[in-house]
């Protein structure tokens, strides 16, 4: 048995569960989310907490067990308390603007500012010039869109200089030696 995949799941109070042959959604203060089961996965609802379990001891639904019982629990979490990644921009000159609760206006060194619009779900917030929020319901895209935005100028080496994730270090290189 998978040891992640035989926790129980708590579901707070004011969280719905809707539990389908083939689906799952939870819905929340911070709205609602649909995963489609994988085949031989099953999650079952016992008073306040969901049992995820599994059709056989095959190598695939195995396998399928523990990621399944994180992916729904991560949907839980989503929806009451939500999800956010932190930035920091690492430069001078190197700047964020809020334009407005879904997109970025990011100066990062390049000839023209970037703008970064954030998909549905994801919001940001700017605190200070040099930090970005990003904070959305679902896991996977809150991370990704994190992912995106420190894609745009990663941090180099030699300087140190782009945009990181909070507390993120950088394996910095020694430049020329001098003759």
């Amino acid at each position: 048995m998978s040891r992640i995949g035989r926790n129980p799941i708590a579901v707070p109070a004011g969280v719905s569960v809707d539990v389908a042959v083939d689906a799952i959604t939870v819905t929340g203060p911070n709205g609602t989310m649909t995963r489609v089961l994988p085949a031989g996965v099953a999650v079952e609802r016992e008073g306040d907490t969901l049992l995820v379990t599994r059709a056989s001891d095959e190598t695939a639904h195995r396998a399928l067990h523990g990621l399944t019982r994180t992916l729904v629990a991560n949907m839980v979490t989503g929806v009451t308390a939500g999800w956010r990644k932190e930035l920091e921009i690492i430069g001078v000159g190197y700047r964020a603007a809020a334009a407005g609760p879904d997109a970025l206006d990011l100066s990062l060194g390049f000839s023209h500012p970037v703008k970064f619009t954030a998909p549905a779900g994801v919001t940001f917030e700017v605190p200070s010039p040099t930090r970005i929020v990003v904070k959305g319901a679902d896991k996977e895209t809150v991370g990704q869109v994190a992912a995106n935005i420190r894609k745009i100028r990663k941090p180099e080496p030699y300087k140190g200089k782009g945009v990181r994730y909070l507390g993120e270090r950088v394996a910095r290189k020694a430049g020329k030696a001098a003759k």
